[in-house]
């Protein structure tokens, strides 16, 4: 499998341009440039981009879908039904000029995608967002391959089926604005739903697949699975290994404990929270201050 990154200078956020080897079909995940980096590798290696398939609708994961459209004029565009809902929306609001925006497809998790030997399944991790989707995506070995299952000493046999059903001799996992090395998305960016939603998003379908997965998340280096069940500090809390914090902060300008402040993929901080009604944020660590 081939996956070529380009990365934006501001946002630092990622495109993907992904095939199953020299001269065959790829597609993107994600557009939010610069993406000439990644057209030249497809001129170079003779591949025939056929789609992009979105994560989500912010900005900085989208803003280049056009100039990708320029260049291959039937390039197929994808991204879930409500993601595409907001995307318009957020159009309509910024400009009145919805109808300016490249046409869209429909993906939803449980559809599977061929690309030559890659097997695409879009996996449900709303929370940052509530139609993000990631896509995990493997190669078919010559036998057809076998269930991809836990491999973390959990107790689960190899014969377990990975989040979405996948079947294949390996797997890469696109993990959007859900999950990030040793970091998590947070869930005030617009078109959000809760905290809930992004913990059960990591804990009950990302950490759900084989340690050596490889995750390329939307923003900043790759890592793993692995390396997220053992060194991310917010699975590490959710997994009971460190202890949750108690200091007494202001965020978002409101009373609330912190219960966590972790580093995050742009060289700040990323704080888990806890409001006075017991409920819990995942929010801009820039936007909490400790009491006292």
């Amino acid at each position: 499998m081939l996956v070529e990154r380009a990365t934006h200078p501001q946002f630092v956020s990622n495109t993907y341009l992904v095939a199953d080897g020299d001269g065959g079909p790829a597609f993107f995940i994600d557009a939010g440039g610069p993406v000439e980096p990644l057209v030249e590798v497809a001129d170079r290696l003779g591949l025939t981009p056929t789609h992009v398939l979105l994560t989500h609708h912010h900005f900085d994961h989208v803003s280049e879908v056009g100039t990708l459209r320029k260049r291959w004029p039937h390039l197929e565009v994808l991204i879930s039904s409500p993601e595409r809902e907001l995307l318009e929306a957020a159009a309509a609001a910024a400009d009145g000029e919805a109808q300016k925006l490249p046409q869209m497809g429909a993906v939803e998790a449980g559809q599977t995608l061929w690309f030559g030997r890659l097997e695409v399944r879009p996996l449900r991790t709303p929370g940052h967002t509530g139609g993000m989707l990631s896509f995990l995506v493997g190669e078919r070995s010559e036998s057809g391959g076998a269930p991809i299952g836990g491999s973390r000493g959990t107790g689960r046999g190899r014969t377990s089926g990975a989040p979405g059903g996948f079947f294949g001799a390996g797997a890469v996992v696109f993990t959007g604005d859900t999950l990030f090395k040793d970091s998590v998305g947070g869930v005030k960016a617009p078109g959000h739903t809760t905290y809930t939603d992004l913990r059960d998003s990591i804990m009950g379908t990302l950490m759900e697949l084989p340690a050596e997965t490889v995750i390329y998340p939307g923003h900043a280096e790759e890592t793993t699975v692995g390396g997220e069940w053992d060194h991310n500090p917010f699975i590490r809390v959710w997994r009971g290994l460190d202890p949750e914090g108690s200091a007494r902060c202001t965020a978002l300008g409101r009373p609330a404990t912190l219960v966590l402040l972790g580093a995050d993929y742009d060289g700040g901080t990323k704080a888990w929270v806890r409001w006075e009604d017991g409920s819990d944020d995942i929010v801009p660590g820039s936007r909490v201050a400790r009491a006292g």
